[in-house]
C-alpha cells in the first residue's frame, strides 16, 4: 500500500528510487521484492502526469503552495527566502529568510505553522533539493500532507506562488536595501502583514487576504 501511495506523488520515479524512499522510512524490504510488487501492482504501467485542474482552491488549508527565492544583502552577502501561500484565501502563511535554507528549515517553518493553524491537505512543490529531501518526505508522511510535486519544467503547475512570489520581487525585494539579515526579515514581515491585511486582491472581490479568510464566503467553505 506504501509503495502504491508513494508511486502515485512520485509518477516519475522507477522502482529503484521508490525502494529508497521505502528505505528512508525505515521498510526492511530490498530492492528485489519492491520490483516484484511493483510489477504485479502493474506500478511500471502508469501514465503520465494528468494535465492540472485550473485551480486547487476549495476551502481554507485544503492546499498551499511553497517555493524558495534568491536575493543578497547590501554587501552581496546572499539570502534565501521560503514563502508559503495558501490557495483559497491567498494569505501569505510565511516568509522566511536566512542564509541557508534546508529541508530541516523547511520543516521547522510547517511546524510553526501548525501550531496556529491546520495543516492542509497538499502542499504544491517543485523538485529542488529542499523539497525532495528526506526529513521533508517523513514530515510530510508522519503529517498525512501530500506534496505534489511539479512536472519538470512546468512552472504553471505552481502558477499561484510564481505570481505571488512575483509581487514580493516587485514589491518588497526590488524596493529595499537590505543592510543585515535581521532587517531582510523585518522588511520582509512587515511587507507580508501588509499584504495579508491591507493590499486588495482582484481574485477575492478585491478584499485583502485576511478579510476574506474572515468573512462568510470564506466561513461557508470550511
Amino acid at each position: 500500500m506504501r509503495l502504491k501511495e508513494l508511486a502515485a506523488i512520485r509518477v516519475h520515479y522507477g522502482y529503484r528510487r521508490l525502494h529508497i524512499l521505502l528505505r528512508r522510512e525505515g521498510w526492511e524490504v530490498n530492492a528485489k521484492r519492491v520490483y516484484r510488487i511493483y510489477r504485479e501492482e502493474r506500478l511500471s504501467l502508469r501514465t503520465k502526469t494528468p494535465r492540472r485542474r485550473v485551480s486547487c482552491r476549495t476551502r481554507i488549508n485544503d492546499c498551499w503552495a511553497m517555493d524558495f527565492m534568491s536575493d543578497e544583502l547590501f554587501d552581496g552577502r546572499q539570502i534565501r527566502l521560503l514563502t508559503i501561500v495558501d490557495h483559497f484565501t491567498r494569505e501569505s502563511l510565511a516568509i522566511e529568510v536566512g542564509q541557508r535554507m534546508r529541508g530541516k528549515e523547511v520543516v521547522s517553518v510547517l511546524e510553526d505553522l501548525a501550531c496556529d493553524r491546520t495543516l492542509p491537505k497538499t502542499i504544491r512543490v517543485d523538485n529542488g533539493p529542499e523539497f525532495t529531501s528526506k526529513i521533508l518526505d517523513q514530515w510530510a508522511y508522519a503529517n498525512g500532507v501530500t506534496l505534489d510535486f511539479s512536472r519538470p519544467g512546468k512552472p504553471t503547475d505552481n502558477a499561484f506562488i510564481e505570481s505571488f512570489n512575483g509581487s514580493v520581487r516587485a514589491e518588497c525585494l526590488n524596493e529595499n536595501w537590505f543592510l543585515s539579515l535581521d532587517d531582510a526579515k523585518k522588511k520582509t514581515e512587515a511587507w507580508r502583514v501588509d499584504y495579508n491585511e491591507h493590499r486588495p486582491h482582484s481574485a477575492l472581490g478585491n478584499l485583502a487576504p485576511k478579510d476574506f479568510a474572515s468573512s462568510g464566503q470564506a466561513s461557508l467553505a470550511r
